[in-house]
């Protein structure tokens, strides 16, 4: 059985744009894979707003997993560019793999399930390492970036 694995970014959308993509592409759960899910960003981002949100706007569920969000140490070095993006990607590899989330993340949570992150394209986000790290652990992993 294949599993689907989205991903969005909520930068440069408006409410109505983001509802919409993942109520038409059939989301059951959103994951916030975000350090900080409290960020002023987007104010219908916020937490427990966005749950609140999620579930009334399109009867879709919400997780907040800090276990697939990158360490402060991670996302400070690149924001301060001590680090390139192919050094952040191998260090959020290996904290994956440290974090054993495979043991927490399973198939059944992550099916028809949305990454969510800030970052308006998933180039240079880690929810798309994040999903390409399941894909390469379970097999049969259909990505979709809204």
């Amino acid at each position: 059985m294949t599993i689907s694995i989205f991903t969005i970014g909520f930068a440069k959308k408006n409410a109505r744009e983001f509802f919409t993509k993942l109520k038409e592409a059939g989301v059951q759960t959103v994951i916030d894979v975000r350090l900080n899910n409290v960020s002023q960003l987007a104010g219908f981002t916020k937490g427990q707003d966005l749950q609140y949100f999620l579930e009334e706007i399109a009867g879709i569920g919400y997780a907040h997993k800090l276990e697939l969000a990158p360490t402060r140490d991670i996302l400070n070095a690149y924001r301060k560019k001590d680090i390139d993006w192919p050094e952040y990607e191998r260090r959020f590899r290996q904290l994956l793999i440290e974090r054993q989330i495979n043991d927490v993340i399973t198939p059944q949570l992550m099916d028809k399930a949305c990454l969510l992150c800030s970052e308006p394209k998933p180039d240079k986000c880690h929810r798309r390492l994040t999903a390409e790290y399941l894909r390469e652990l379970w097999g049969d992993v259909e990505i979709i970036h809204l």
